[in-house]
């Protein structure tokens, strides 16, 4: 039996785990996420994940960009290519209210589209204010979506309502709950995103993450229901 080579034991599940940067300048927070794992011997395996946002903060105006990707190979073949864009501006109407607009686009090379992008306008309410280790947002509105398929778009009015849920566990602990459902005439797509972050360290967490994301019509042989599970480092400095 031939032996094992060095590099065929090399596993680096997290080589680049996580980063993140967190600043609060003049009401500018930035946010930087990086996850890598890389195999070699066997099996040449790679995968990428990455996420970023800026959150500047006007008195009654908050803006929010983000950006989140995912890229995976195996042997030399791509197996999963994602970008995932949003950009949002709310202006608070009173202290548990606002409106949101709010636009997103997905490239996602698997999906069967070639993209697909949508713009809503909702109002948001606040819960919960009574709690200082709990927070609730519910926004519900209309709004529009395309999909690219072919070289031909699809455009079809949808209404979308998403909740966001904040648990300060304890000192060493955060959960969050993301919900969305967007309702159009064509189809209807949910997500969901769960996070929950332990302090090991002053700077230093580890933190599970499980999104779903579920189509209820997609091109033919694509899988309706795509699903991304992580555990992971977070360094914040």
């Amino acid at each position: 039996m031939k032996p094992l080579s060095r590099t065929s034991l090399i596993i680096f599940p997290i080589l680049i785990s996580t980063m993140a940067i967190a600043q609060d300048d003049d009401g500018i927070k930035r946010e930087i996420e990086l996850g890598a794992l890389v195999t070699s011997g066997n099996t040449q395996e790679r995968s990428l994940n990455f996420a970023g946002a800026v959150i500047i903060d006007r008195e009654k105006w908050e803006y929010n960009f983000s950006l989140d990707g995912l890229y995976t190979s195996s042997d030399s073949e791509v197996k999963g290519q994602r970008f995932y864009g949003i950009a949002s501006a709310k202006y608070e109407l009173t202290e548990d209210s606002s409106i949101l607009t709010r636009f997103s686009h997905e490239d996602d090379r698997f999906s069967g589209f070639d993209s697909q992008s949508d713009f809503t306008i909702s109002y948001g309410r606040g819960f919960l204010q009574n709690r200082t280790d709990m927070g609730l947002t519910v926004n519900t509105g209309p709004g529009v979506r395309w999909s690219r398929l072919d070289n031909s778009v699809f455009e079809e009015p949808i209404f979308r309502v998403a909740g966001d849920y904040d648990w300060t566990i304890s000192s060493s602990a955060a959960f969050n709950q993301q919900l969305s459902t967007e309702v159009g005439t064509d189809s209807n797509i949910y997500r969901s995103e769960t996070g929950i972050e332990t302090r090991i360290l002053e700077n230093l967490t580890l933190k599970f993450s499980l999104n779903i994301k579920h189509q209820t019509i997609v091109p033919a042989g694509r899988d309706k229901t795509d699903t991304e599970t992580a555990v992971t480092f977070v360094m914040n400095f």
